[in-house]
């Protein structure tokens, strides 16, 4: 378990109740579980089996809010979200890859 410090700078802590979480995306209840049925976040589930929602995951659905605002289907703009988060991981790490083998071959 994350000590009480740790947990403030944590984006992945599940912080937020369902409501909470509502209220700070503007997303209905609803529409945060629907996102979590397309696979686009999968929020930890209390004891009690409440939603928990942590910082990253409230980004993700004001993504895909704004996304389904616009006019993307829901399942489409999810699968965007997905995509665009597994392509900048990928760039992330192809960037640390080149960084070391600089500093490996200097």
């Amino acid at each position: 378990m994350a000590q009480p410090d740790d947990m403030f700078g944590d984006d992945d802590y599940p912080a937020y109740t369902m409501g909470r979480a509502a209220e700070i995306t503007g997303a209905s209840p609803d529409f945060l579980r629907r996102i979590g049925e397309a696979k686009l976040i999968t929020p930890l589930r209390s004891a009690g089996g409440h939603r928990r929602y942590s910082r990253y995951q409230l980004r993700l659905a004001v993504r895909a809010k704004e996304m389904v605002e616009q006019g993307t289907a829901l399942e489409a703009a999810c699968r965007i979200i997905i995509l665009e988060d597994q392509l900048e991981e990928a760039l992330r790490q192809n960037e640390m890859r080149e960084r070391r083998q600089k500093s490996d071959s200097a």
